[in-house]
């Protein structure tokens, strides 16, 4: 798969964080913004103390937050060697995440359509009306489509009843390599409207159209948007 060019939008340097927000909160924050915009490449090695540097801070928190970005698989520690950011989805990858995810979704969507109660569907509610669709191609606008897309996915999960559902999906971490491996302008609002279709299945007590809702939202993004960057250059390269 193709690495955008530098002077792309995926492409820019680290700023320096202002002294009072020097956590390792912050840290992570940055570091995880320079894995999902490319800026530090697939694959490539990680510099703690070249980050420590760019990011104005010591080198502690920036292992802190390297340990963190391990357990959500966007670096590999090696042995002797350090840090490298893990490589994009690729197609069998990505295949294979999405016929997982055909698998358990549909089926807990029409499992909430069954089983939520109206506490469980005013959760639902907040949800959809806490998002909006992001209006810039970088992952600093497209953070609280990503978080609502975790949320809103593990909500379904939970009105289903079903606690192994959740755990299996939140294991994928499927939203953060997702996310990295391709958005655009346009993504955010198509996601959002497939959302308000399961919600409205979900709402209405509709289980089979809330089935077909997720699987429609679920193929919709894996044949439309997702396997064609797999099969030819990304967005915006040449």
């Amino acid at each position: 798969m193709d690495v955008p060019p530098a002077g792309t939008a995926h492409e820019r340097a680290a700023t320096p964080l202002p002294r009072r927000q020097m956590l390792t909160d912050d840290v992570h924050e940055a570091i995880k913004a320079l894995i999902m915009d490319h800026a530090i490449a697939p694959g490539a090695r990680v510099s703690i103390d070249g980050l420590a540097r760019q990011l104005g801070v010591s080198p502690t928190p920036v292992r802190e937050a390297l340990a963190r970005l391990e357990t959500a698989e966007l670096v590999v520690k090696e042995p002797l060697r350090g840090y490298r950011t893990t490589a994009l989805l690729d197609r069998e990858q990505l295949a294979d995440l999405y016929g997982f995810r055909l698998l358990i979704e549909p089926w807990a969507a029409a499992r909430a359509a069954e089983r939520a109660d109206e506490q469980g569907r005013e959760r639902l509610r907040a949800e959809m009306a806490a998002c909006d669709a992001p209006r810039e191609a970088t992952y600093d606008a497209y953070k609280a489509l990503a978080a609502h897309d975790t949320r809103f996915h593990i909500l379904v999960a939970e009105l289903a009843g079903s606690a192994q559902v959740r755990l299996a999906f939140e294991r994928t971490h499927c939203h953060l390599h997702i996310f990295r491996l391709y958005y655009d302008r346009g993504i955010g609002q198509r996601t959002l409207e497939e959302h308000r279709a399961i919600t409205g299945a979900v709402l209405s007590g509709d289980s089979e159209a809330a089935e077909a809702a997720m699987r429609k939202h679920l193929e919709t993004a894996y044949y439309e948007r997702l396997r064609p960057v797999t099969e030819g250059p990304e967005p915006g390269s040449s």
